[in-house]
């Protein structure tokens, strides 16, 4: 029986759907659980008893990380289904299944505010909460983590060790409803430490206890101040509830001459942020205000920013006594290249089923081969340069590595494995696209026999030696899930970019 290009569609996103399950090791039942969704819906949309919906198909990518493989396999069915019901008649509405079954509280409306003034941050957070389940909530969990140099983990570390973020400096304030029924709300801790806090927010005060029960709405506020010493450049927030819309907010002075940039980061990839940042000036103040609606699940929202005029607070990762520069790193992220601290780079990618995924490992290639160009747009690549997929948000087995001679065609690989090695060794200095800002110190073999495949499916090895034995072994380690501060020996340090000496230079052997 002839088959409708429709129901192909929706054939291709089941088939996108399971592959992707199966691939991440998820039983039906699994993937429901971590998508809020009943088990039988599951089964009932792989069994092509229900047709997919927007909502379903969004919570699927972002569960399963599939690159936008199954975003891309959903539009083209809407795309279809919606073509169909211009012509012909449309199909019956599904429902979608906005609030998954037992859900409890929903974040209807959350306002995020971050306000610089006299040497310090105040957040401030509102929320409009509605309880959508079955029990009276009578808490709500707040994180609060800060990060003075999120570039440089260690260094961040050392400094909030010796300068440890404190419940007195912060002045927590919290509210629950709003005018003059606002209710002040009692907190308690539930984690301490040197860089993190949770609290627990009660609905309760000295004067009692103000449950929020089933099917009833409230507006909660809760504000905290942070010192410049203790806050890095940027302010993230995370959707750890159903949310029907988030604003985020930065209120800087007008002098500081703030330049702002917005970054999405799910569990596929980390990308810029889909809709621009919009600005106004009130008061000698610069606000910058970003917002989306229905965001996803887990899905985090980062604002970043760096002053430039004069009496602003000094950021850089090297510390506050370091001059300014505008860093590698932004610009890396600014053209789709995941960084470092994404979960993505350490997944292990997946590998094509050649020949029958030639079509899916063709537009892979596309992509890197159009990232890459794009690159060499940004910086001279002296040493080479090389990408892999799962930089660019695409978990599969594909990289491509452009030589330092640069009249060469770039390497191309698909599914590579390293079979062989030389036992010597040389160690180089290496950059990563995922962390530009810095070079590290990594021994590796001067030879390398690398096993890959060709569109077709037919497997090669092929040799390759010094420089590019390096820079195919850096993309390997990538699909492997390893970078190269992996391969570093323990008592080395990665060497900050504005330091190294040998930029714009060959590797020398």
């Amino acid at each position: 029986m002839t088959t409708s290009p429709i129901e192909r569609a929706a054939d291709q996103f089941v088939t996108a759907l399971a592959q992707w399950r199966v691939e991440r090791g998820m039983t039906k039942k699994q993937l429901a659980a971590r998508m809020g969704f009943d088990p039988s819906y599951v089964s009932h949309v792989e069994g092509r008893r229900h047709k997919p919906t927007e909502d379903f198909a969004r919570r699927a990518e972002a569960v399963l990380g599939a690159g936008g493989m199954i975003w891309q396999r959903f539009q083209e069915y809407d795309e279809l289904r919606h073509a169909r019901g211009s012509t012909l008649h449309r199909d019956p509405p599904v429902p979608v299944q906005w609030l998954p079954p037992g859900t409890g509280l929903v974040v209807e409306q959350e306002i995020a505010e971050l306000i610089y003034t006299d040497g310090a941050y105040r957040c401030r957070v509102r929320r409009a909460l509605y309880n959508a389940g079955v029990e009276p909530v009578t808490r709500y969990l707040a994180k609060i983590s800060v990060d003075r140099y999120p570039h440089d983990p260690a260094g961040s570390n050392r400094h909030h060790r010796d300068n440890p973020l404190t419940f007195e400096e912060m002045d927590v304030r919290a509210l629950a409803g709003e005018g003059q029924a606002a209710e002040p709300m009692q907190w308690r801790v539930k984690l301490d430490r040197d860089a993190a806090k949770e609290i627990w927010l009660l609905f309760a005060n000295e004067r009692g206890q103000f449950p929020l029960y089933p099917g009833e709405r409230t507006m909660i506020e809760y504000a905290y101040t942070v010192g410049e010493e203790k806050w890095g450049q940027w302010f993230q927030r995370a959707v750890r509830l159903p949310t029907r819309s988030l604003t985020v907010r930065l209120n800087f002075p007008e002098t500081f001459e703030a330049q702002v940039w917005g970054v999405e980061a799910s569990l596929a990839a980390e990308v810029p942020v889909r809709t621009p940042l919009e600005r106004h000036t009130e008061g000698g103040r610069a606000i910058f205000e970003w917002s989306t609606d229905a965001p996803l699940l887990n899905a985090r929202y980062r604002l970043e920013w760096r002053f430039r005029g004069a009496g602003a607070p000094v950021y850089d990762e090297l510390g506050p006594a370091e001059p300014v520069l505008p860093r590698a790193s932004h610009q890396m992220r600014g053209i789709g290249i995941i960084q470092r601290g994404s979960d993505l780079l350490r997944q292990r990618a997946r590998h094509f089923q050649l020949p029958r995924e030639t079509g899916s490992a063709q537009e892979a290639v596309t992509r890197l081969l159009t990232s890459l160009g794009r690159l060499e747009d940004l910086h001279e690549f002296s040493k080479g340069v090389g990408l892999a997929a799962i930089q660019i948000g695409v978990p599969v087995a594909a990289a491509v590595v452009r030589p330092p001679e640069r009249d060469t065609d770039p390497v191309v690989l698909l599914n590579p494995r390293v079979v062989g090695e030389s036992p010597e060794l040389d160690e180089q200095y290496e950059g990563c696209l995922s962390f530009f800002d810095y070079r590290g110190l990594v021994a590796r073999p001067l030879q390398i026999h690398v096993e890959h495949a060709r569109f077709d499916g037919t497997r090669v090895v092929t040799t390759f030696e010094r420089a590019l034995a390096r820079l195919i072994s850096h993309e390997i380690d990538h699909l492997e899930g390893r970078l190269y501060v992996d391969r570093m020996e323990s008592d080395s340090k990665l060497l900050p970019v504005a330091q190294y000496q040998q930029s714009g230079r060959p590797w020398d052997y």
